[in-house]
């Protein structure tokens, strides 16, 4: 890599000014996959995201008129990181093949490197002619929506525009770098309390939990409900546990491992299963009735009584469960599928019970916006676990893809250590909420 001085600027605390008159390398560092190593895992069980992860120098592109270019401090893994990292259940670079053919600025996008991620924290480094809000110098979470503001379906929710995109995942230069490429509107203001790699590992887990238990959209979970949480020591799980026990539900987690459950108790459940003790492993049970009436009673000797609400995204292993434990009139919210997308349940515990499936995607702009709210006024605090720098992208893929992670893993990209950022004290909270 060549000398940088923009990233070296930035890093020591340069004013916009002084950034603004320093150019813009003409490649970076970042984790990236190849177009050419989309066959590497054909017929191998085991798709080691450590082999097909790289970190090196890829091109700088050039700016779109509605885009920022941000220098990133910290980043974090996302499952969709371990996805596209074992190119499936399709290699992501289908994705960008798709996206650049739509012409003129999507073009970029389909290139023989994905710069992948979907997290980033980082400082506005350059600001396209179009961009309103934001200027060089500004502190800034992007957040993983790439919505297409001229689509009229995104003026009632940008999730269901038809051209929504999970950055970093369908779309090029991602998060997992020492630059990204945004679009002004999926920028917020980094909280005043967080340092780097917190701020970092909240914007898409925490944003997909507040939209399907929260938002409009989800299942507006009320006081008192019961809410099990697959994977409650999970990234997704421990912001969920947090808002549960914050909003006044009462969150039961599902784990697996005894170390795991004591995480899940500190992020917020008042109750905790272990999935061993009801005789769930990590395939779907032949008959999910049967681990469900297991599952039901351990939940049941906890808070006494069935879940209102079920706190999806295992998939295939759990889905059949997760519709025969919810309670009549329930509702199942899903947002993912990590063990598979091909579920199978008993439709009559569905239909003649009357419970919901409601399908969950990220979040939007204002649902962001409102996660980030809590996170500054410390009634959310950041899930992270354990931190790699950028040249360990790779190992630290590897760990969230063997489920021996808790909470999120976070990644530094020009932070030199962890610990930077924070511009406020933790106890800003006003006296009101102390």
């Amino acid at each position: 890599m060549r000398h940088d001085p923009l990233a070296e600027a930035v890093v020591a605390g340069a004013t916009a000014a002084e950034l603004a008159e320093l150019p813009v390398p003409a490649e970076y560092r970042a984790a990236h996959l190849r177009v050419e190593d989309v066959g590497m895992f054909t017929g191998v069980d085991d798709k080691d995201v450590r082999k097909s992860i790289q970190v090196g120098p890829v091109p700088m592109p050039e700016l779109a008129p509605d885009e920022v270019l941000v220098a990133v401090f910290a980043s974090s893994i996302n499952y969709n990181t371990v996805w596209s990292a074992m190119f499936s259940p399709v290699p992501t670079f289908s994705f960008l093949r798709q996206f650049g053919r739509q012409g003129g600025w999507a073009a970029r996008h389909d290139a023989a490197q994905h710069v992948i991620g979907s997290d980033a924290a980082g400082v506005v480094v350059r600001a396209g002619a179009g961009v309103r809000r934001w200027r060089i110098g500004d502190r800034v979470v992007v957040t993983p929506a790439y919505v297409d503001e001229e689509d009229p379906a995104a003026h009632a929710d940008g999730m269901l525009s038809a051209a929504q995109l999970a950055w970093g995942f369908e779309t090029n230069f991602g998060g997992l770098a020492h630059y990204c490429v945004a679009r002004a509107s999926q920028l917020l203001p980094k909280p005043d309390r967080l340092t780097w790699e917190e701020a970092a590992s909240s914007p898409l887990c925490a944003g997909t939990a507040y939209r399907m238990l929260v938002g409009e959209h989800g299942a507006r979970m009320k006081q008192g409900d019961v809410v099990l949480i697959w994977g409650a020591a999970g990234g997704l799980g421990a912001y969920a546990a947090q808002l549960v026990r914050g909003g006044g539900g009462i969150a039961v987690g599902v784990v697996s491992s005894e170390e795991k459950a004591r995480r899940a108790r500190e992020f917020g459940c008042h109750a905790v299963v272990d999935r061993r003790e009801i005789g769930l492993g990590s395939a779907a049970p032949a008959d999910p009735s049967v681990v469900g009436r297991r599952l039901g009673r351990a939940i049941r000797a906890a808070v006494g009584e069935d879940p209102h609400i079920v706190f999806e995204h295992v998939g295939r292993a759990t889905f059949g469960v997760s519709v025969y434990v919810v309670r009549r009139g329930g509702t199942v919210v899903t947002c993912g599928s990590t063990t598979g997308y091909r579920h199978e349940f008993d439709n009559r515990y569905l239909w003649m019970r009357l419970k919901r499936v409601i399908g969950s995607h990220g979040a939007n702009l204002d649902e962001q916006a409102a996660t980030q709210r809590l996170l500054e006024l410390g009634l959310l605090r950041p899930a992270l676990s354990v931190t790699y720098p950028l040249e360990a992208t790779g190992e630290a893929a590897r760990l969230v893809q063997r489920g021996g992670h808790s909470g999120k893993v976070g990644v530094l990209a020009l932070a030199p250590h962890t610990g930077l950022g924070a511009s406020e004290p933790r106890d800003r909270r006003p006296a009101l909420l102390s």
